[in-house]
């Protein structure tokens, strides 16, 4: 049984402490991060990627499905990491990133782009057909059943492909599907608000009601025995400056509705910066996948940024990296990525360029300058001892570590370990060995 279907199973079990998390990144550093810290337990882990990041056409990372799949597969090679206990996820697959074309057109596209990432390997497919593209009316939402209907044909495109991958390998698993769309889109809200909304549990039984009938329209009555998960709002948000954080008694019409179903889990987007305790209870309500993006690059924008300032202290200035300032400029020449997500005056667009928890700046990790900067500052911080009293610091929680023997005093791991220190939290809230295992270490 996959890790997937098997945490559904515990669950049925009464095992309401089961859960995963879905670690959405397309960043070497954090993806290596998620994998060495797995290693400690021997799990399994989630690793997404979405629509916009990966596709047929390259994303925003310039990677094909297959080039991700090999990406994070080379990663996890290197550091020992073995490839069958990865979890390879697919979010937002659908029209997304082609809103702005006709239906046809663009439903063709995510056809292809769904495929490519069954065909690839991918075993947790979120199907999201919930935006508007070019000819949808602009004046009223999207109907349940323009949504379903959608969904219905890209789940099989997804089962043709599938098939094809059965006659190449017999004992194929096949993938776990996740339906529905939280609000707002990916990445968190671009503006502030007073409240979140929960999403309520007349709408969840109506969106399972639908695909039912559109999936038995297209032949498809045995779907919903490959669709584990439905996306919610539990009433988890986070935009520039402001966090909503979950509160159960306000999600409890909704948690209490979703316990006659026993074969699908809800799933929480936008569950960044929620505490360890908030993260336990979602998954004790049954929302049990816990997606998280982020924060993940936030928290590892965090330590490049503390050995940057160390730097400036122990490297001279004419060799320094100077990646903070490299960050800025790379981002002020490339607008593109946040200039429509951040509003204000000239010194709040710089601080949200850097410190904002929607963390733009994710999108320019990848590009040469950025990671020729990251380099070159880990080497120079490897080439001059960080003094442990300056470690502490910059750096307190990596301190204690290197410290008691747990952590090396390379630039690399304390960057990574900032993202590790974000991973044992969901780690905590969804397995039991983290939960009675002695794993935080400060």
């Amino acid at each position: 049984m996959d890790a997937m279907r098997e945490m559904l199973e515990k669950r049925r079990k009464g095992m309401k402490f089961a859960g995963i998390p879905s670690f959405c990144t397309a960043n070497d550093l954090v993806i290596e991060a998620c994998l060495k810290q797995a290693m400690r337990f021997e799990d399994d882990v989630l690793v997404e990627a979405t629509a916009n990041q990966v596709n047929q056409f390259g994303g925003y990372t310039g990677m094909k499905p297959a080039d991700y799949r090999d990406f994070v597969y080379e990663i996890a090679d290197n550091i020992g990491f073995p490839r069958e206990k990865i979890i390879l996820g697919g979010d937002h697959l659908g029209p997304l990133t082609w809103q702005n074309e006709p239906e046809k057109e663009a439903m063709e596209k995510a056809v292809e782009l769904v495929r490519l990432f069954v065909l690839a390997g991918f075993k947790k497919i979120h199907l999201d057909t919930s935006m508007r593209v070019a000819d949808d009316p602009a004046d009223r939402p999207l109907s349940d059943e323009t949504i379903a209907g959608r969904g219905a044909v890209l789940y099989e495109a997804c089962e043709n492909a599938y098939q094809e991958l059965l006659r190449e390998n017999p004992g194929e698993i096949r993938p776990a599907f996740i339906i529905g769309s939280e609000v707002p889109i990916p990445g968190g809200a671009q503006t502030a608000e007073s409240s979140i909304s929960v999403t309520e549990p007349a709408d969840v039984e109506n969106t399972l009601a639908v695909y039912r009938q559109e999936f038995a329209k297209r032949g498809l009555e045995d779907a919903f025995e490959n669709i584990i998960g439905i996306v919610v709002q539990p009433g988890v948000e986070f935009g520039d400056e402001d966090i909503f954080h979950y509160n159960r008694v306000n999600a409890v019409k909704l948690t209490t509705s979703m316990k006659k179903y026993n074969n699908i889990v809800m799933e929480g987007h936008s569950t960044d910066y929620q505490s360890p305790k908030e993260l336990k209870e979602m998954v004790e309500d049954g929302i049990a996948i816990l997606k998280v993006g982020p924060a993940l690059t936030f928290s590892l924008r965090e330590g490049l940024f503390a050995l940057s300032l160390m730097e400036k202290q122990l490297v001279p200035v004419e060799k320094q990296a100077n990646f903070i300032e490299v960050m800025e400029e790379t981002m002020l020449r490339n607008p593109s990525n946040w200039q429509k997500h951040y509003h204000g005056t000239e010194k709040q667009l710089a601080n949200k360029r850097k410190y904002s928890f929607s963390d733009r700046c994710r999108y320019y990790f990848a590009l040469p300058e950025m990671k020729e900067a990251v380099g070159k500052l880990f080497r120079n911080l490897d080439e001059t001892e960080i003094p442990l009293s300056m470690l502490r610091q910059y750096m307190p929680v990596q301190y204690v570590k290197v410290r008691d023997g747990i952590l090396p005093r390379t630039a690399r791991e304390l960057a990574e370990d900032c993202v590790v220190h974000l991973i044992e939290d969901y780690n905590y809230a969804t397995k039991l060995n983290y939960m009675t295992g002695d794993v935080f270490c400060c």
